[in-house]
């Protein structure tokens, strides 16, 4: 697809021949984000778990593209990755540090090893990513892009290790784009609302998420397909943003985010009073095949018999 306003697609564009990875890519935004890269005339590297799903999704770009199994939270494996990246495609240009997953329900109701998974996932994979390929960005004064969400505008409840880690990696972000600008490497942050993807059919499934989302304004609770949400990251990536906002209209709620948690806080206190507490914790679980993914590899590789999460 061209983006006609960046020439993304265009020979000689911004993009075009360079080096691109993206982790968390066999699926949802992360799958889409990838093909809209290799239509941009990237050379995109996939990395990630389900590794039968990422050969699916690379034979299936307009570019060749490489596929790299690796865990997030594993940095010698992201130190191997980044290594085969800069040895078949050469130094990456562009990262994307999208890999994430979602737990919902009761934080006291939540197995600590399931919570701890989020964490280490969204937070400590993506700092492990930028470790991993910095030296590659430096050397190409390329473009770092953390994908974080609007759980770090306002923490919702049920959703604690996700809504934590997404406000951490914003911050994460934030701090590394000082420390990197005077070697020349960009960092943005994407703020994606309401997306297409196995995990928020997830969140649909909890009663106080649904009720945060049905107290949203109509245009707020829109869902976009993650192709859309690809176009949006595109654009940005191809202007080195600071900010990529998916979907444009929530820079305009950057400055009314003070308001935001006590607001969450009173919609969500209402709907749990009408609550059980046995309703709430009957399905904590990782939302999304992605998330059960994630899991199931985590806990084949622990001592002793692998748990898998309730539900």
């Amino acid at each position: 697809m061209r983006d006609s306003s960046t020439g993304a697609g265009i020979r000689g564009g911004p993009l075009y021949g360079r080096v691109a990875v993206v982790t968390g890519a066999a699926r949802g935004v992360g799958e889409a984000l990838t093909r809209r890269l290799s239509a941009a005339g990237m050379r995109v590297a996939l990395v990630g778990l389900e590794y039968g799903t990422l050969r699916q999704v690379a034979a299936s770009l307009p570019a060749p593209g490489l596929c790299v199994e690796a865990d997030v939270t594993d940095r010698a494996a992201l130190d191997r990755a980044a290594g085969e990246v800069a040895r078949r495609l050469g130094p990456a240009s562009v990262v994307v540090a999208n890999a994430g997953i979602a737990t919902g329900g009761p934080f006291a109701a939540t197995d600590p090893d399931l919570w701890q998974r989020v964490v280490d996932v969204n937070l400590g994979g993506s700092a492990s990513t930028a470790r991993a390929f910095l030296p590659q960005l430096t050397r190409t004064r390329g473009y770092f892009l953390q994908i974080a969400s609007t759980a770090a505008f306002g923490s919702a409840p049920m959703m604690s290790a996700y809504c934590a880690s997404k406000a951490g990696v914003e911050s994460f972000a934030q701090a590394l784009r000082g420390e990197v600008e005077p070697d020349g490497v960009t960092v943005g942050i994407a703020y994606l609302h309401w997306t297409g993807t196995d995990m928020v059919a997830g969140v649909e499934d909890h009663p106080v998420l649904r009720a945060l989302r049905r107290h949203q304004p109509g245009f707020a609770r829109r869902v976009h397909p993650p192709a859309r949400v690809a176009d949006w990251l595109t654009d940005g990536i191809a202007h080195r943003a600071h900010r990529i906002h998916a979907p444009p209209w929530l820079r305009w709620c950057q400055p009314l985010r003070p308001l935001f948690p006590a607001l969450v806080t009173r919609i969500a206190r209402r709907e749990l009073r009408g609550t059980s507490a046995a309703e709430l914790g009957a399905d904590v679980r990782l939302l999304g095949a992605g998330g059960r993914a994630d899991w199931d590899a985590f806990a084949s590789g622990r001592p002793g018999p692998g748990r898998r999460p309730p539900g």
